[in-house]
């Protein structure tokens, strides 16, 4: 039985891997190959980062190859685990264009790009996806409590390889609610010292 092609080739294709030949990176990957390429299922590690993420970035091609980015978004921990190939989230409705949905239904191969600026990560994920719109059931179940959107369908999203790159070239960005509570707690010392002021003040005069 011939052995399975390392995980890493749904990336490295036989281009690919010309230009790192080429480049000087190849035999630093062919080491990773030799043990299978990239993890292909669930870790506690990758369960975690996904359970805080509220934003990613998700690729779909239609039959003809041509690409599109769509950017999802909800509260941390939107994308759910489901087990350890298999992840899930609601599909909000939004401008009814369904570029998306329309590329799933004629080429199912996915991709995931999942960032964390604050702290100068992302993921990667390869897989295939494909949308279920006749399932309330699971709908309800992976619709995030009390977030003010209209849920539309379901994306189920079945991993394939994933991978973590380096941090170069990420730069720091944090969202409104890491910052809020530095701000809140700055303006409540500002008032503090201001009040200690004034009565400093009222004492001399």
């Amino acid at each position: 039985m011939a052995a399975l092609p390392p995980s890493s080739d749904i990336a490295f294709t036989a281009a690919v891997k010309a230009v790192q030949e080429r480049r000087g990176s190849r035999r630093a990957y062919r080491r990773l190959e030799e043990k299978g390429g990239w993890r292909t299922t669930v870790t506690p590690e990758l369960a975690q980062f996904i359970t805080q993420r509220d934003s990613v970035y998700f690729a779909t091609a239609n039959a003809a190859g041509q690409p599109y980015i769509q950017h999802r978004g909800g509260p941390k921990g939107f994308i759910r685990v489901l087990d350890e190939k298999t992840l899930g989230f609601t599909d909000y409705g939004g401008n009814r264009q369904y570029i998306t949905t329309g590329n799933l239904a004629e080429n199912d191969r996915a991709f995931l790009f999942l960032p964390d600026y604050a702290h100068r990560r992302r993921i990667k994920i390869w897989g295939r996806a494909r949308v279920v719109d006749d399932d309330p059931a699971l709908i309800e179940r992976l619709m995030p409590r009390d977030y003010p959107a209209t849920p539309e369908q379901a994306i189920l999203f079945t991993i394939e390889a994933w991978d973590i790159n380096c941090p170069q070239h990420i730069h720091r960005r944090y969202a409104h609610r890491q910052i809020k509570p530095v701000i809140d707690g700055l303006k409540a010392r500002i008032a503090e010292l201001e009040a200690a002021l004034e009565a400093e003040r009222g004492r001399h005069n």
